[in-house]
Protein backbone atom coordinates (compact mmCIF):
# COMPACT_ATOMS: atom_id res chain seq x y z
CA UNK A 1 0.00 0.00 0.00
CA UNK A 2 1.49 3.34 -1.04
CA UNK A 3 2.23 5.84 1.72
CA UNK A 4 0.30 9.07 0.99
CA UNK A 5 2.32 11.08 3.54
CA UNK A 6 5.08 13.24 2.05
CA UNK A 7 7.20 14.15 5.10
CA UNK A 8 8.93 10.81 5.54
CA UNK A 9 12.29 9.13 5.04
CA UNK A 10 11.39 5.79 6.62
CA UNK A 11 7.81 5.15 5.52
CA UNK A 12 6.30 6.70 8.65
CA UNK A 13 2.86 8.22 8.19
CA UNK A 14 3.56 11.18 10.42
CA UNK A 15 6.07 14.04 10.43
CA UNK A 16 8.91 12.76 12.60
CA UNK A 17 11.53 14.91 14.31
CA UNK A 18 14.13 12.71 12.63
CA UNK A 19 12.77 13.75 9.23
CA UNK A 20 12.85 17.43 10.20
CA UNK A 21 16.44 17.28 11.47
CA UNK A 22 17.87 15.17 8.64
CA UNK A 23 16.29 17.26 5.90
CA UNK A 24 17.38 20.52 7.57
CA UNK A 25 20.88 19.57 8.77
CA UNK A 26 21.68 16.57 6.51
CA UNK A 27 22.83 14.54 9.50
CA UNK A 28 21.44 12.71 12.49
CA UNK A 29 21.03 14.78 15.63
CA UNK A 30 20.27 13.75 19.20
CA UNK A 31 19.15 15.50 22.35
CA UNK A 32 21.45 15.55 25.36
CA UNK A 33 19.46 15.74 28.60
CA UNK A 34 20.78 18.34 31.05
CA UNK A 35 19.74 19.75 34.42
CA UNK A 36 19.80 23.54 34.52
CA UNK A 37 19.17 23.69 38.27
CA UNK A 38 15.78 25.40 38.02
CA UNK A 39 12.60 24.86 40.03
CA UNK A 40 8.94 25.44 39.15
CA UNK A 41 6.40 28.00 40.39
CA UNK A 42 3.90 25.19 40.75
CA UNK A 43 6.16 23.34 43.20
CA UNK A 44 8.16 25.82 45.24
CA UNK A 45 5.21 27.58 46.87
CA UNK A 46 5.30 30.71 44.72
CA UNK A 47 1.85 29.92 43.35
CA UNK A 48 0.83 27.75 46.28
CA UNK A 49 -0.21 24.77 44.15
CA UNK A 50 2.29 22.12 45.24
CA UNK A 51 3.04 20.70 41.80
CA UNK A 52 1.20 18.78 39.10
CA UNK A 53 -0.08 15.56 40.63
CA UNK A 54 1.61 13.32 38.01
CA UNK A 55 5.02 15.02 38.23
CA UNK A 56 7.92 13.03 39.68
CA UNK A 57 10.53 14.25 42.14
CA UNK A 58 12.85 14.88 39.19
CA UNK A 59 10.34 17.14 37.48
CA UNK A 60 9.16 14.60 34.88
CA UNK A 61 12.69 14.11 33.58
CA UNK A 62 15.86 12.02 33.98
CA UNK A 63 18.27 14.94 34.33
CA UNK A 64 18.32 14.70 38.12
CA UNK A 65 21.10 12.16 37.57
CA UNK A 66 23.41 15.11 36.89
CA UNK A 67 22.07 17.56 39.45
CA UNK A 68 25.39 18.22 41.22
CA UNK A 69 27.51 18.63 38.08
CA UNK A 70 27.96 21.85 36.16
CA UNK A 71 26.30 22.15 32.76
CA UNK A 72 29.35 21.55 30.60
CA UNK A 73 30.38 18.50 32.68
CA UNK A 74 26.91 17.06 32.19
CA UNK A 75 27.15 17.78 28.48
CA UNK A 76 30.58 16.15 28.13
CA UNK A 77 29.50 13.00 29.97
CA UNK A 78 26.34 12.57 27.91
CA UNK A 79 28.11 13.42 24.66
CA UNK A 80 30.65 10.66 25.26
CA UNK A 81 27.83 8.13 25.63
CA UNK A 82 26.09 9.35 22.46
CA UNK A 83 29.25 9.22 20.36
CA UNK A 84 29.78 5.54 21.20
CA UNK A 85 26.44 4.81 19.57
CA UNK A 86 26.58 7.37 16.75
CA UNK A 87 30.14 8.50 15.91
CA UNK A 88 28.98 11.15 13.43
CA UNK A 89 26.21 13.14 15.05
CA UNK A 90 25.02 16.63 15.92
CA UNK A 91 23.65 17.65 19.32
CA UNK A 92 20.73 19.45 20.94
CA UNK A 93 21.22 20.33 24.63
CA UNK A 94 17.86 19.63 26.27
CA UNK A 95 17.06 21.22 29.62
CA UNK A 96 14.32 18.82 30.63
CA UNK A 97 13.45 18.90 34.33
CA UNK A 98 11.21 21.54 35.86
CA UNK A 99 10.72 25.04 34.36
CA UNK A 100 13.95 26.28 32.84
CA UNK A 101 12.88 29.88 32.29
CA UNK A 102 11.67 30.25 35.87
CA UNK A 103 14.38 32.45 37.28
CA UNK A 104 16.45 35.58 36.63
CA UNK A 105 17.54 36.26 33.07
CA UNK A 106 21.22 36.08 34.09
CA UNK A 107 20.74 32.50 35.27
CA UNK A 108 19.00 31.56 32.02
CA UNK A 109 21.82 33.14 30.02
CA UNK A 110 24.44 31.26 32.03
CA UNK A 111 22.64 28.00 31.23
CA UNK A 112 22.42 28.63 27.50
CA UNK A 113 25.39 30.70 26.38
CA UNK A 114 28.16 28.05 26.66
CA UNK A 115 26.46 26.25 23.76
CA UNK A 116 26.05 29.17 21.36
CA UNK A 117 29.59 28.89 19.97
CA UNK A 118 29.73 25.09 19.61
CA UNK A 119 29.51 24.03 15.95
CA UNK A 120 28.27 20.55 16.91
CA UNK A 121 25.22 22.09 18.62
CA UNK A 122 22.43 22.86 16.16
CA UNK A 123 19.67 23.81 18.60
CA UNK A 124 18.88 24.35 22.26
CA UNK A 125 15.75 22.83 23.77
CA UNK A 126 14.21 24.32 26.93
CA UNK A 127 11.35 22.75 28.88
CA UNK A 128 9.24 25.29 30.75
CA UNK A 129 5.70 26.50 31.47
CA UNK A 130 3.51 29.03 29.71
CA UNK A 131 3.44 31.13 32.89
CA UNK A 132 7.26 31.35 33.09
CA UNK A 133 7.85 33.47 29.99
CA UNK A 134 8.62 37.06 30.91
CA UNK A 135 8.93 39.48 28.02
CA UNK A 136 12.67 39.92 28.62
CA UNK A 137 13.15 36.17 28.38
CA UNK A 138 11.23 35.93 25.11
CA UNK A 139 13.22 38.86 23.70
CA UNK A 140 16.52 37.24 24.69
CA UNK A 141 15.62 33.81 23.28
CA UNK A 142 14.40 35.38 20.05
CA UNK A 143 17.69 37.27 19.71
CA UNK A 144 19.93 34.23 20.20
CA UNK A 145 17.77 32.19 17.82
CA UNK A 146 19.82 33.90 15.11
CA UNK A 147 22.78 31.80 16.31
CA UNK A 148 21.08 28.51 17.21
CA UNK A 149 17.59 27.16 16.75
CA UNK A 150 15.72 27.70 20.03
CA UNK A 151 12.93 25.38 21.12
CA UNK A 152 10.55 25.84 24.04
CA UNK A 153 8.62 22.82 25.31
CA UNK A 154 5.34 23.75 26.97
CA UNK A 155 3.36 21.21 28.99
CA UNK A 156 -0.35 21.62 28.36
CA UNK A 157 -1.49 18.00 28.90
CA UNK A 158 -5.17 18.84 28.35
CA UNK A 159 -7.38 21.72 27.23
CA UNK A 160 -10.07 20.61 29.68
CA UNK A 161 -10.16 23.06 32.60
CA UNK A 162 -11.83 20.58 34.96
CA UNK A 163 -9.07 18.04 34.33
CA UNK A 164 -6.39 20.73 34.62
CA UNK A 165 -7.65 21.64 38.06
CA UNK A 166 -7.76 18.01 39.09
CA UNK A 167 -4.11 17.44 38.11
CA UNK A 168 -3.16 20.76 39.75
CA UNK A 169 -1.60 22.21 36.60
CA UNK A 170 -1.71 25.72 38.00
CA UNK A 171 -2.56 27.69 34.86
CA UNK A 172 -5.52 27.95 32.50
CA UNK A 173 -5.85 26.95 28.88
CA UNK A 174 -6.27 30.62 28.01
CA UNK A 175 -2.90 31.41 29.62
CA UNK A 176 -1.39 28.73 27.38
CA UNK A 177 -3.07 30.21 24.28
CA UNK A 178 -1.85 33.69 25.22
CA UNK A 179 1.72 32.42 25.54
CA UNK A 180 1.60 30.91 22.04
CA UNK A 181 0.25 34.18 20.67
CA UNK A 182 3.17 36.05 22.28
CA UNK A 183 5.66 33.62 20.73
CA UNK A 184 4.22 33.38 17.23
CA UNK A 185 5.95 36.50 15.88
CA UNK A 186 9.38 35.36 17.09
CA UNK A 187 11.81 32.82 15.64
CA UNK A 188 11.41 30.63 18.73
CA UNK A 189 10.01 27.19 17.97
CA UNK A 190 7.42 25.62 20.28
CA UNK A 191 6.73 21.99 21.14
CA UNK A 192 3.45 21.30 22.98
CA UNK A 193 3.03 18.35 25.35
CA UNK A 194 -0.34 16.59 25.73
CA UNK A 195 -1.23 13.57 27.85
CA UNK A 196 -3.72 10.79 27.25
CA UNK A 197 -5.66 8.79 29.88
CA UNK A 198 -5.91 11.47 32.56
CA UNK A 199 -8.51 10.60 35.18
CA UNK A 200 -12.06 11.32 34.08
CA UNK A 201 -11.23 11.88 30.41
CA UNK A 202 -12.65 9.66 27.69
CA UNK A 203 -11.51 9.36 24.07
CA UNK A 204 -13.58 12.38 23.02
CA UNK A 205 -11.91 14.54 25.67
CA UNK A 206 -8.47 13.50 24.43
CA UNK A 207 -9.42 14.24 20.84
CA UNK A 208 -10.93 17.56 21.90
CA UNK A 209 -7.57 18.70 23.26
CA UNK A 210 -6.05 18.19 19.82
CA UNK A 211 -8.99 19.94 18.15
CA UNK A 212 -8.59 22.87 20.55
CA UNK A 213 -4.88 23.33 19.84
CA UNK A 214 -4.73 22.36 16.17
CA UNK A 215 -5.35 25.94 14.96
CA UNK A 216 -2.77 27.46 17.33
CA UNK A 217 0.76 28.54 16.32
CA UNK A 218 3.15 25.76 17.40
CA UNK A 219 5.76 23.71 15.57
CA UNK A 220 5.83 20.29 17.23
CA UNK A 221 4.00 18.06 19.66
CA UNK A 222 4.77 15.30 22.13
CA UNK A 223 1.93 12.90 22.89
CA UNK A 224 2.29 11.02 26.18
CA UNK A 225 0.47 8.21 27.89
CA UNK A 226 -0.14 8.93 31.57
CA UNK A 227 2.38 7.14 33.78
CA UNK A 228 1.52 6.55 37.42
CA UNK A 229 4.91 7.15 39.04
CA UNK A 230 5.98 6.30 42.58
CA UNK A 231 6.22 9.14 45.11
CA UNK A 232 3.75 11.39 43.29
CA UNK A 233 0.42 12.76 44.45
CA UNK A 234 -1.27 10.85 41.66
CA UNK A 235 0.29 7.59 42.91
CA UNK A 236 -1.38 8.19 46.29
CA UNK A 237 -4.71 8.95 44.60
CA UNK A 238 -4.40 5.83 42.45
CA UNK A 239 -3.60 3.66 45.49
CA UNK A 240 -6.69 4.96 47.32
CA UNK A 241 -9.01 4.71 44.34
CA UNK A 242 -7.63 3.12 41.15
CA UNK A 243 -9.09 4.62 38.00
CA UNK A 244 -9.16 3.04 34.53
CA UNK A 245 -6.12 3.52 32.30
CA UNK A 246 -6.03 3.00 28.56
CA UNK A 247 -4.88 -0.35 27.25
CA UNK A 248 -2.12 -0.35 24.64
CA UNK A 249 -4.65 -1.02 21.90
CA UNK A 250 -6.92 1.81 23.07
CA UNK A 251 -3.96 4.17 23.27
CA UNK A 252 -2.82 3.30 19.74
CA UNK A 253 -6.29 3.96 18.33
CA UNK A 254 -6.58 7.34 20.08
CA UNK A 255 -3.10 8.48 19.03
CA UNK A 256 -3.89 7.68 15.40
CA UNK A 257 -7.08 9.74 15.56
CA UNK A 258 -5.13 12.59 17.15
CA UNK A 259 -2.55 12.45 14.37
CA UNK A 260 -5.31 12.58 11.75
CA UNK A 261 -6.50 15.89 13.26
CA UNK A 262 -3.08 17.56 13.31
CA UNK A 263 -1.63 19.79 10.62
CA UNK A 264 0.80 17.63 8.58
CA UNK A 265 3.39 20.41 9.02
CA UNK A 266 3.48 19.85 12.79
CA UNK A 267 6.51 17.79 13.83
CA UNK A 268 5.79 14.72 15.95
CA UNK A 269 8.57 14.54 18.51
CA UNK A 270 7.12 11.74 20.62
CA UNK A 271 4.20 9.31 20.54
CA UNK A 272 4.88 7.51 23.80
CA UNK A 273 7.02 8.03 26.87
CA UNK A 274 10.04 6.32 28.44
CA UNK A 275 9.09 5.42 32.01
CA UNK A 276 11.79 4.26 34.42
CA UNK A 277 10.90 0.66 35.27
CA UNK A 278 11.73 0.96 38.97
CA UNK A 279 9.50 4.03 39.33
CA UNK A 280 6.50 2.95 37.23
CA UNK A 281 3.33 1.74 38.96
CA UNK A 282 1.02 1.57 35.92
CA UNK A 283 0.36 0.89 33.11
CA UNK A 284 3.17 -1.64 32.68
CA UNK A 285 2.66 -1.94 28.92
CA UNK A 286 4.27 1.49 28.51
CA UNK A 287 7.63 -0.14 29.21
CA UNK A 288 7.42 -1.73 25.75
CA UNK A 289 7.94 1.42 23.69
CA UNK A 290 8.87 -0.44 20.50
CA UNK A 291 5.62 -2.42 20.57
CA UNK A 292 3.62 0.80 20.94
CA UNK A 293 5.37 2.56 18.05
CA UNK A 294 5.24 -0.51 15.81
CA UNK A 295 1.56 -0.89 16.66
CA UNK A 296 0.86 2.69 15.58
CA UNK A 297 2.75 2.19 12.30
CA UNK A 298 1.02 -1.11 11.54
CA UNK A 299 -2.47 0.19 12.32
CA UNK A 300 -1.98 3.36 10.26
CA UNK A 301 -0.88 1.27 7.29
CA UNK A 302 -3.88 -1.05 7.68
CA UNK A 303 -6.21 1.95 7.77
CA UNK A 304 -4.27 3.70 5.00
CA UNK A 305 -4.36 6.83 7.14
CA UNK A 306 -1.81 9.54 7.91
CA UNK A 307 -1.18 12.70 9.90
CA UNK A 308 -3.46 15.51 8.82
CA UNK A 309 -6.01 13.33 7.04
CA UNK A 310 -8.86 15.22 8.73
CA UNK A 311 -7.01 18.42 9.57
CA UNK A 312 -8.85 20.56 7.01
CA UNK A 313 -12.19 19.07 8.10
CA UNK A 314 -11.49 20.41 11.59
CA UNK A 315 -11.00 23.99 10.31
CA UNK A 316 -14.17 25.30 8.79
Amino acid sequence: MNNPFKYTLDNKRYHTFNYYLKTKYNKKAAKIILNGGFSCPNRDGTKGYGGCTFCSLSGSGDSNLFKSADIMTQYAENKKIMLKKWPDILFIPYFQSFSNTYGPLDKIKAMIEPFLTLDEVIAIDIATRCDCLKEEVITYLDKISQKKEIWLELGLQTSNEKTAQMINRGHTFQEFVTALERLKNTNIKVCVHIMNSLKGEDAEDMLQTVKDISHLPFDAIKIHMLHIIKDTKMALEYAREPFPLLSMNEYINIVIKQLELLDPEVIIERLTGDPIKEELIAPLWTLNKIAVLNGIDKRMAELNTYQGKYYEDNHF
